[in-house]
């Protein structure tokens, strides 16, 4: 039986709000010059050839059939989109600001998982996200006022990664996520190869293929190992502390992602932006806490019922 282990799960989950920021920073580094799909068949790459050793050498569960497969393509689909959104996002805006719009995800979630998996959501979280996404809106205000619409793409990956999460919930508990994370890494090459293939053939700029240099391979090689290893960071922490503990911990992505764009790319959010982002990271806490809050009163119901 796996004991917590809270200091650890703090340790890991400090190494995904550092990797994760990173491996976008090296994104925003590659965006200019790399062609979307070659960058997202690399990302992908990578990620297969990393776990499949570690699945096969520790006997995980791997293999999927019927619905779990059906989700799972679905999954990586929506994580292929995604990634590819954020990359078109870094293309266009400071680092951070991409970063802490994205983090609306939170708020559409508590909807979807309203309106789509049935779960109740109170009034005090409605009002929070509602509060959020306004502190999205000053983040994306003086962005969308310097580059336009390309403001907007961090809001499409937000919505595309909260359908992901809602589809990753309906198989978490049927899957291994190490076992899930290389099957979708090779199921997304599946995808993306014919993809590429196509885009050579009618010469799409963003779906051909290009020869890069030593510099530009160690950087897709970054990408694909840092997103490994921000996804496995995150699922090894909630091994060892529990979800309540970490959440409010993924908020520091936001300041690590603002201290990158300023080392490497001298970007820094303005006056308006920090503000968007205090509201949306204040609103967050407060739904994590909430939503803590809530799971203790179900504890001491539970208990209280055991003893009547």
């Amino acid at each position: 039986m796996q004991h917590d282990r809270p200091l650890l799960g703090i340790v890991l989950m400090l190494g995904f709000c550092v990797t994760a920021p990173l491996g976008d920073a090296v994104a925003k580094v590659l965006g200019p010059s790399m062609p979307l799909g070659q960058l997202l068949l690399a990302r992908f790459a990578i990620q297969a050839l990393l776990l499949a050793p570690l699945v096969f050498s520790s006997n995980r569960p791997w293999r999927m059939r019927g619905r779990v497969l059906r989700l799972t393509v679905q999954r990586t689909f929506l994580h292929i989109v995604g990634i590819g959104c954020m990359v078109t996002a870094l293309r266009h805006l400071p680092l951070a600001d991409a970063v802490a719009i994205a983090f609306v995800m939170p708020f559409i979630m508590l909807f979807l998982g309203h309106y789509v998996l049935g779960e109740t959501v109170g009034i005090r979280r409605i009002c929070a996200s509602t509060v959020g996404f306004g502190g999205t809106l000053l983040v994306i205000q003086p962005s969308f006022a310097a580059v336009g619409a390309h403001a907007l793409w961090p809001l499409g990956v937000a919505v595309i990664f909260a359908f992901f999460m809602l589809t990753t919930r309906q198989i978490a508990k049927e899957t291994d996520p190490i076992g899930l994370q290389a099957v979708s890494g090779g199921i997304a090459c599946v995808i993306l190869t014919p993809v590429l293939i196509f885009g050579e053939w009618r010469e799409i700029t963003e779906l051909q293929m290009i020869r890069p240099d030593n510099s530009v391979l160690m950087l897709l090689v970054a990408i694909g190992i840092l997103g490994t290893a921000a996804h496995l960071l995150m699922t090894w922490s909630l091994r060892f502390a529990p979800a309540a503990t970490l959440a409010p911990m993924q908020y520091l992505e936001i300041p690590v992602a603002a201290l990158f764009g300023w080392l490497i790319f001298r970007e820094f959010p303005n006056g308006l932006a920090l503000l968007g982002i205090a509201i949306t990271v204040g609103a967050g806490l407060y739904i994590v806490m909430r939503e803590r809050a809530e799971a203790r009163r179900a504890l001491s119901a539970e208990a209280a019922q055991a003893q009547a």
